[in-house]
């Protein structure tokens, strides 16, 4: 298959950034940072202004990479709190479209990572969002719906979409900024899984990002901000491409709603056609979530039989050994 890209050695838009190192040895969470805070505003607000610039001009659609997001100390707790597979606390995203899971519970996430998303959250941070977007009035969406905790293990994969716009719970809520906050201790370029950037024709590729611990990633979401990660992930057992994701709305009177739109790329080939197929089915299950208020984890625990019956059959037929989620994400044939 012949995908277009960028030429070699072109970059994607990386920031300067980088967060001081605190004090805290402890098991307190807020220790570093202006006023204890996990993200270091001062030198956000201090560099909005070229932020802004380099965000509104960036190609294929507004984004921006900061690296070191949050504090040192605070990045690393969370990447070690990060939870492991488990089938009671994460959502499956297992179609011929994605192959990844979520957990939307805060509840069941350690200290770090739920005052890491109080801090994301937070009116001061949201303020910086509209500052840096230039997109007023953001709305922060507890449910998480669609975000949370992600996490995708080899042959994981993402195909290149928009996202829906608007949210299911909320008719009026328009879906305007995505953020990816990467939480990897560790990750190699062998590995794949680099976020990609599209054309708005689906032309060619733009940009593309390695998902690199406390790397985060802020893009407008629009009916053409097309990216993800599409090809299958080659990391060891062991390791998973591990993120939280934040999606901040607006209030409008008439949003359009459109559920989220996959994209065939160049070369897809016959790949196109279940790319295309998929996309009309979960148009079925997104009319079905918003007008009969069916969640993400009921559906995931109706599939989760059928997953283990597939794995069950391909055992017997002699293929795989594996079990749990982890061996439902490795096994690509369905």
């Amino acid at each position: 298959m012949t995908v277009p890209r960028l030429p070699s050695g072109t970059e994607p838009e990386r920031s300067t950034l980088t967060a001081e190192n605190g004090n805290g040895n402890g098991p307190a969470v807020r220790h570093t940072g202006e006023g204890g805070a996990l993200v270091d505003f001062g030198r956000l607000e201090d560099e909005l202004e070229q932020l802004r610039e380099r965000y509104s001009s960036a190609k294929p659609f507004p984004h921006i990479v900061l690296d070191n997001l949050l504090v040192p100390e605070t990045a690393q707790r969370a990447i070690g709190e990060f939870p492991p597979l488990d089938p009671a606390k994460w959502n499956r995203y297992l179609h011929a479209n994605e192959r990844k899971f979520s957990n939307t519970n805060p509840d069941t996430w350690k200290p770090t990572l739920r005052s890491v998303l109080d801090e994301l959250q937070s009116p001061r941070f949201v303020a910086f969002l509209s500052r840096l977007t230039g997109i007023q009035d953001l709305l922060i969406d507890e449910s998480l719906e669609g975000g949370g905790l992600h996490q995708s293990v080899a042959g994981g994969f993402l195909n290149i979409h928009a996202d829906f716009t608007v949210h299911p719970r909320h008719r009026n809520w328009r879906r305007r900024v995505n953020l990816l906050l990467y939480l990897n201790e560790e990750w190699r370029p062998e590995y794949g899984g680099d976020l990609e950037f599209w054309s708005t024709d689906m032309a060619r590729c733009e940009a593309v990002v390695a998902p690199i611990g406390n790397r985060a990633v802020i893009f407008t979401t629009d009916a053409d901000s097309f990216h993800g990660h599409p090809e299958p992930m080659r990391c060891p057992p062991g390791v998973a491409r591990q993120s939280l994701a934040l999606y901040y709305f607006t209030s409008e009177d008439h949003p359009l709603v459109r559920s989220t739109d996959y994209r065939a790329r160049p070369g897809d080939g016959a790949r196109s056609v279940v790319i295309y197929v998929d996309k009309h089915a979960l148009r079925t299950y997104d009319w079905a979530k918003r007008h009969l208020g069916l969640s993400d984890r009921s559906i995931s625990k109706f599939l989760g039989p059928v997953d283990r019956l597939r794995l069950w059959r391909h055992r017997n037929g002699g293929r795989g050994k594996a079990t749990g989620p982890v061996a439902e994400d490795q096994d690509k044939d369905s």
